[in-house]
């Protein structure tokens, strides 16, 4: 049986198609390859994100800004003075991009204007990291890429 170029194109384009649904189907299916949302409910959230920008906008009126570092202890995060420590209520969260297991809150707990975020519960890399608390029926929100 002799094959012209009007039957080997389209072999050859069946036979291309065909490892295209392959690959498609295999990536689809296979639990190896995670398929995560940046993040869960995010049409909920959408619907408080002006709340959020109110809060980073109160955060960036404050006198001095949160700085953070690295240290031998882990990240620590540094307050503005003007903020009493006693006063303050809040939540740290810590989103790992690379690996949602790795993702961890915190409640916020400041001593000397500053806190702590303990080495051994991070891991080297990039960490998204989100504090919101309130002072004096205030909300506050202080959003940051670190790498550790």
């Amino acid at each position: 049986m002799k094959i012209n170029w009007g039957t080997g194109i389209v072999l050859g384009m069946l036979a291309f198609i065909s490892f295209i649904l392959y690959l498609v189907i295999t990536m689809v299916t296979n639990q190896n390859f995670s398929h995560d949302l940046v993040t869960e409910e995010y049409y909920a959230k959408e619907m408080v994100y002006q709340d959020e920008i109110d809060a980073e906008t109160n955060t960036n009126n404050l006198s001095t800004k949160l700085t953070g570092k690295k240290t031998l202890d882990g990240w620590l995060i540094t307050f503005p003075e003007e903020l009493e420590s006693k006063a303050v209520m809040g939540k740290v969260f810590l989103y790992r991009p690379s690996n949602m297991i790795l993702d961890f809150e915190l409640p916020l707990k400041i001593s000397n204007n500053s806190f702590l975020i303990p080495k051994s519960k991070l891991l080297d890399g990039r960490w998204n990291i989100t504090i919101e608390w309130t002072y004096n029926d205030k909300s506050y929100m202080y959003k940051k890429e670190i790498l550790y």
